[in-house]
């Protein structure tokens, strides 16, 4: 679980730092401007990144119904070459697609309108602003949300739909509890992620509304990652614990 959590924690990082402080610059500016190669480089680490948070979750689901399904099998299952290859499968799926998406979108032309209506290059409003068919990239979007979004959820599903048959056959309930603890902060984060991430990549063009692309933009871009940290340390008894000896440590004295 450390393991997959090390790796998630980095790639949120590196996620919100391609959004965030671009927003934040771009909200106390009176006319925010953004390059073309900088729209480029923002779409094609905001694409790498999603991909790979969503690949990442998958894997950690996994990780969870290995533990509480299949307990004696759990080191064999979740060896140390497994995780790292269930790993970098995650950042090459994220590099794949979004170097051959964010590549097709910007070889298309863009000589009209130059306004893009969000706070940052996300990949259907800047194809809305191509002045050629944009048939196939709105093809290879959908794509890309069926593979990466769409399918990861079902999986995370079906894990889940297996750890709660798991949980019902638990006699205590105290031994519900602790496995219901186990994968709460996970379940949390996945379904804001890839709940408010699927309403906005699966809904029909014509019925997508550019304020409420914004605001399901905000949750899985900025609302998640920030709650991130707290989901995963406060739920955590080991995390807790050690929080509480360090504040006894230094507010107490050893």
């Amino acid at each position: 679980m450390y393991f997959f959590l090390r790796h998630f924690s980095l790639v949120e990082i590196l996620y919100t730092t391609t959004i965030v402080p671009r927003m934040l610059a771009d909200l106390r500016s009176s006319r925010p401007t953004i390059p073309r190669g900088s729209c480029f480089t923002q779409l094609y680490f905001f694409s790498l990144l999603g991909i790979t948070e969503c690949c990442l979750l998958t894997a950690m689901a996994y990780d969870r119904y290995a533990a509480i399904c299949c307990p004696l099998h759990y080191t064999t299952l979740m060896n140390q070459g497994t995780c790292a290859g269930m790993v970098g499968v995650s950042y090459l799926a994220g590099i794949i697609t979004g170097t051959t998406h964010s590549v097709f979108i910007f070889t298309l032309p863009f000589r009209g309108a130059n306004t893009i209506h969000h706070f940052l290059c996300d990949i259907l409003p800047v194809l809305r602003l191509a002045t050629a068919s944009t048939f196939w990239g709105e093809v290879g979007n959908l794509f890309v949300t069926v593979a990466f979004i769409f399918t990861p959820f079902s999986l995370i599903v079906a894990s889940y739909a297996c750890i709660l048959a798991a949980i019902l056959g638990v006699a205590t309930s105290q031994g519900r509890q602790k496995i219901f603890s186990t994968c709460s902060s996970h379940l949390f984060v996945v379904i804001l992620f890839f709940g408010t991430g699927t309403v906005a990549y699966m809904r029909p063009q014509a019925d997508s509304l550019g304020d409420t692309d914004q605001i399901l933009s905000i949750f899985y871009t900025v609302v998640t990652p920030m709650c991130n940290p707290f989901v995963y340390t406060l739920r955590n008894k080991e995390v807790t614990g050690a929080m509480r000896r360090l504040m006894k440590r230094y507010l107490w004295g050893p």
